[in-house]
């Protein structure tokens, strides 16, 4: 890898991250092409999947993409879907060489993308910057290698890890900058859930606030017996995608009303009082959703942790202590040794306003 090849491809990843939360089930994919070491064309994954990177970048370079070389997050897609494959776009604009990050595990591509252009004459290098493809590419590749989405829980306390007051008086405890950028972080994410005592504790609207979005997160709530409220969540679904995960033994009456809402109902097995977690996320993976940002509540979060299902923590930590007697951030994990606890490693800290971020990802 040349001091060239890491800058286009660095170029290239950061045009990646703007599809983030807004091209599910596609990757987010960027797509950088280099003519005598000028960028010619640039684009990335739109919303909605398409047009994909390699399209919009070869549109924009026109015919300065012959004899260039293109810079691609992701192997070229080489199956015919809703548009025709990348790799034989490439191959007809005249692309000389194809440098990309890493190779599709996608079935349907999977090493057929590069050789397709390698049968096709192209010089083709892989795995440029592959550590950090693959770390923009967790949710992408989770999905098709686990059969579920990239699961971030993040959860907001007080010094002492409570989330509210034993009187349940939560807001707020972080300050309006972590607030903020919460909001953010719900906008790079395809969904954002919460379990159903979230939702009767403060029927939360769960949208991107503050800024429109490209696309507001699918908001899903997981609750076997669909016993909800009925107020803001209900009356929002048109502003934002509200998928309710529920038992096969919620009431009909519960599933009518919810769906002539709008909501769309996916049920899944159930687990002794609640649902098996891990039926929730093979269901969101099987309806392409890659990245899950997960807000909790306490029972929802233990169950998730128990089962291994949380890839990262989101932290955000208040100056503040709320005693013993304030809720738990995490309900009850029923854990006899310390060696059972599930552990995860320490990426990154900083200051939010007056509160600390602190991210770790599952050992």
């Amino acid at each position: 890898m040349t001091a060239e090849d890491a800058r286009f491809m660095a170029l290239a990843l950061s045009l990646a991250g703007r599809g983030l939360g807004n091209v599910w089930p596609n990757p987010a994919v960027g797509c950088v092409i280099v003519r005598a070491g000028r960028v010619v064309g640039r684009g990335w994954t739109q919303p909605g999947g398409r047009p994909h990177a390699e399209r919009r970048a070869l549109d924009q370079a026109g015919a300065a993409a012959r004899g260039a070389t293109a810079y691609v997050t992701l192997e070229p897609c080489a199956h015919h879907g809703k548009t025709p494959p990348c790799a034989e776009a490439l191959v007809a604009a005249g692309v000389a060489r194809v440098v990309s990050a890493l190779e599709d595990p996608d079935p349907r591509v999977s090493g057929k993308g590069h050789a397709l252009l390698r049968a096709a004459g192209l010089e083709v290098e892989t795995g440029v910057m592959a550590v950090e493809a693959r770390a923009l590419q967790v949710g992408f590749l989770s999905r098709i290698e686990r059969g579920r989405p990239w699961v971030a829980l993040k959860l907001a306390t007080s010094f002492d890890g409570r989330i509210a007051t034993q009187t349940g008086e939560s807001q707020w405890i972080t300050g309006p900058e972590a607030r903020a950028y919460v909001h953010a972080l719900r906008a790079r994410f395809d969904a954002v859930m919460v379990g159903g005592g979230t939702v009767r504790a403060d029927d939360p609207l769960l949208t991107v606030r503050g800024f429109t979005p490209l696309r507001q997160p699918v908001r899903v709530v997981a609750s076997a017996a669909l016993d909800l409220p009925r107020d803001r969540m209900a009356a929002s679904v048109s502003e934002a995608p509200l998928w309710l995960v529920h038992a096969g033994a919620a009431p009909q009456e519960a599933r009518e009303w919810w769906a002539a809402q709008g909501a769309e109902l996916i049920e899944v097995a159930a687990s002794g009082a609640g649902l098996a977690p891990e039926a929730i996320l093979a269901a969101l993976g099987t309806r392409g959703l890659t990245r899950v940002f997960c807000e909790g509540g306490g029972r929802f979060a233990a169950a998730l942790l128990r089962a291994g299902l949380v890839d990262e923590l989101i932290g955000f930590t208040a100056g503040v202590a709320l005693g013993g007697e304030g809720r738990a951030s995490v309900g009850a994990m029923e854990l006899a040794h310390l060696a059972d606890a599930p552990r995860f490693r320490l990426m990154e800290t900083r200051p939010i306003g007056g509160d600390v971020l602190h991210r770790w990802l599952a050992v």
